[in-house]
């Protein structure tokens, strides 16, 4: 466990102190570089890299890298696939890693694409939700925002595209959630921690502003084809809110700051892993994400409004 609950003062919001009594707990336990670095360098000759930023703390550096469509193609939509936001999740590295690997080929002459499989190379290596500044980045998705994970993948993705069709953030929902990162959230703001309940199974959470029901349904039914879907509790709601449809609920996208609203994308969604159910592997967690890209690009290509498809 890499949060100490005796960090900090009951009611109270950390300060530097106890950010940096945080930070001392935080040592690696993988490695982003034999992790991840040495899957792209596999991906070079099909895709073009591109190096968009680079995180610098306290004397350690991670290049942050996306693999972009090599035919790219103005008149062709655009879809942005990312991956590890949160560096703990760790199917959404895995599942951007193999969805460009196993399945980007076939979408070739259809849509550029633009993936970013781990946003967060720091909190991945320490299997975090938070930055080095106890940020979590999923909360700060604006220009002006603290987390330089966040705002170094907002410039990356106004620069390649000014349009978007399709953006899916791959995530997970695990046990340390509720053992670990929501514990840790309650302490660094200095506000009572209230248990919830962690879902044992696949879910979406889809833009409250436009929710875009039909396509969510169309992801949740590729996926349970790989793994289950959640069910809602006995209050009709997963994590605290009420499903719009199975396995999907919604939230405010924009006004959260949320990693899902930084395009203007007709289709949004966020996918919501739960790899600790004892009814699958590491495999299939990354499995079901490659399935949800896959379908949610299917579906939007098929549905678009704002682009036609070439004949």
């Amino acid at each position: 466990m890499a949060f100490d609950p005796s960090i900090g003062v009951p009611g109270k919001p950390w300060g530097d102190a106890e950010r940096d009594k945080w930070r001392a707990l935080q040592t690696p336990q993988r490695s982003y570089a034999d992790d991840v670095l040495s899957r792209m360098d596999g991906l070079d000759e099909r895709f073009e890299r591109v190096t968009y930023g680079r995180i610098e703390y306290a004397g350690e550096s991670y290049d942050l890298h996306a693999f972009r469509s090599r035919d790219w193609d103005p008149a062709l939509p655009t879809a942005l696939v990312t991956g590890g936001v949160h560096g703990y999740e760790t199917s959404g590295v895995m599942g951007a890693l193999a969805f460009l690997e196993q399945s980007a080929a076939a979408y070739a002459g259809k849509v550029n694409l633009l993936v970013a499989p781990c946003v967060s190379p720091w909190a991945y290596e320490r299997i975090n939700r938070w930055n080095y500044d106890a940020i979590d980045p999923n909360r700060n998705f604006r220009a002006d925002g603290p987390a330089r994970e966040a705002t170094a993948l907002i410039e990356l993705v106004r620069a390649t595209s000014r349009d978007y069709l399709l953006h899916i953030d791959l995530h997970e929902t695990t046990d340390s959630d509720e053992t670990e990162f929501r514990p840790a959230l309650s302490a660094r703001d200095g506000k009572p921690f209230e248990p919830g309940t962690i879902p044992d199974g696949f879910y979406l959470v889809a833009d409250s502003e436009d929710p875009q029901l039909d396509f969510q349904q169309a992801v949740i039914s590729a996926v349970e084809q790989v793994t289950h879907i959640a069910p809602a509790d006995e209050k009709g709601e997963i994590i605290g809110s009420p499903i719009i449809g199975p396995g999907i609920i919604e939230y405010p996208l924009t006004q959260l700051a949320l990693c899902a609203s930084i395009t203007n994308a007709q289709f949004k969604t966020t996918t919501e892993v739960y790899p600790d159910s004892p009814r699958v592997t590491p495999e299939d967690c990354n499995r079901a994400q490659v399935a949800a890209v896959c379908a949610a690009l299917d579906f939007a290509l098929a549905n678009s409004v704002r682009f036609i498809q070439p004949g």
